[in-house]
């Protein structure tokens, strides 16, 4: 399934604006999605500027509950918001039963289904769907290695923690290689990329026996037809709970690997005792990884993808040079300017 891109879509984000991290899914929505986002559904910030919120140039209204966002005539609800485990919050099922009663459809992000929810199906009328994004993929096999035999490059982006826009920085660098005439595509790997794809797999929904060959299988899939994949990254070795970036690396067997860092970050999120090390440490421990000494082949980090969504301009650009400075390997932040010197590092090496 797909957003169409005539869909007009209002985002569910309670208390997902404010950057605690749960938001990403709807925020990476309102960046990349095609379909038109006609609200966003946010108690905590109704009423104020989006764009003042977000740095998203868009003045898209933010309301506070689902029967607010009607008033806008959207025809699917997307839930935006991703909280600590996928699991549906109780109260968020009456805002879902409201937009279902509406008329309204249901894309669902969360690990909790709600397509087998009695009360949710028997509201469901002719032309609605519930479409429960995170469904382990059917002929999984374990993971073998067979990517390598591919020609193409496979760029993975890994991270020093989890929602830091490594998914962000496979698109961005997916779009400039496009531009630049590239057969290149964008192989999502978790809810919001697969809802603004419309393919991939929900790496988090997939048995971990099976992860490596689900990701290994996405990118047979592609790999022969592109002459770059940019793969999106998950989770991160650094964490202590993440259980996604060694499948990514085994089932992709990258040509290249992006690092996504947060600027000034210096432990894992909501995690103190685990300090982030220097990020020349992260490299060398993400290419020892991936290269697992001397099973498969080697592979660099070739740039870093920094965000600096939280920093002003003139501070972004000195986090920027202090980064590049530090690791000797180009460094930008691929959504706030652009994604072409990392683009460039990938075609040189």
């Amino acid at each position: 399934m797909q957003l169409a891109a005539n869909q007009r879509i209002a985002i569910l984000l309670h208390e997902g604006i404010r950057g605690n991290g749960n938001g990403k899914t709807g925020l990476a929505l309102l960046r990349y999605s095609e379909s038109p986002v006609v609200a966003v559904i946010d108690k905590d910030c109704a009423g104020e500027s989006l764009s003042a919120l977000t740095g998203i140039a868009s003045d898209i209204p933010i309301v506070a509950s689902v029967n607010d966002a009607l008033a806008y005539t959207p025809n699917v609800l997307t839930i935006g918001i991703a909280p600590s485990g996928g699991v549906l919050p109780q109260a968020w099922l009456q805002e879902i039963k409201c937009a279902v009663t509406a008329g309204l459809s249901v894309v669902n992000g969360l690990h909790t289904p709600l397509a087998t929810i009695p009360e949710l199906r028997s509201h469901l009328r002719e032309g609605q769907s519930i479409w429960d994004v995170r469904q382990e993929p059917p002929n999984l096999t374990i993971g073998s290695g067979k990517a390598r035999s591919l020609s193409c490059r496979r760029v993975l982006t890994v991270g020093t923690d989890m929602a830091v826009g490594k998914m962000s920085a496979s698109l961005e660098l997916n779009a400039v290689a496009k531009k630049q005439g590239l057969r290149s595509k964008f192989l999502a790997t978790g809810q919001a990329g697969i809802m603004i794809s419309g393919d991939g797999i929900p790496l988090d929904a997939v048995r971990v026996d099976f992860a490596a060959g689900a990701v290994e299988q996405l990118v047979l899939r592609y790999g022969a037809d592109n002459d770059m994949l940019f793969i999106e990254g998950q989770g991160s070795l650094l964490h202590p709970g993440s259980t996604a970036t060694l499948p990514l690396i085994r089932g992709t067997q990258p040509t290249h690997l992006i690092l996504v860092h947060r600027a000034g970050q210096a432990h894992v999120r909501n995690h103190p005792h685990v300090p982030i090390p220097p990020l020349s440490e992260v490299i060398k421990l993400y290419e020892s990884v991936a290269t697992a000494a001397g099973a498969f082949a080697p592979v660099k980090v070739v740039g870093i993808a920094l965000n600096t969504a939280h920093l002003d301009e003139s501070t972004a650009k000195s986090a920027i040079a202090q980064v590049q400075a530090e690791t000797n390997l180009p460094c930008t932040d691929v959504v706030r300017f652009d994604a072409e010197s990392l683009l460039s590092a990938i075609i040189q090496q």
